[in-house]
């Protein structure tokens, strides 16, 4: 898989996991334990999109 592909493929599950986030957030009571561990997975997708585009700028 080339850098770019692995860029789409984490931004697309970035965006997936927005929207579970806003859709659980909505939600009259939502489940507080999902919605942390789908915010820690978006920022780990996040962080691995930044280290992966600063790597390759630095190559």
């Amino acid at each position: 898989m080339s850098l770019q592909q692995r860029l789409v493929t984490l931004n697309e599950r970035h965006g997936a996991l927005e929207s579970r986030i806003a859709e659980e957030g909505g939600r009259p009571r939502p489940n507080d334990t999902a919605l942390a561990q789908m915010k820690r997975e978006k920022l780990r997708l996040k962080e691995e999109m930044e280290r992966l585009r600063s790597n390759h700028t630095v190559s």
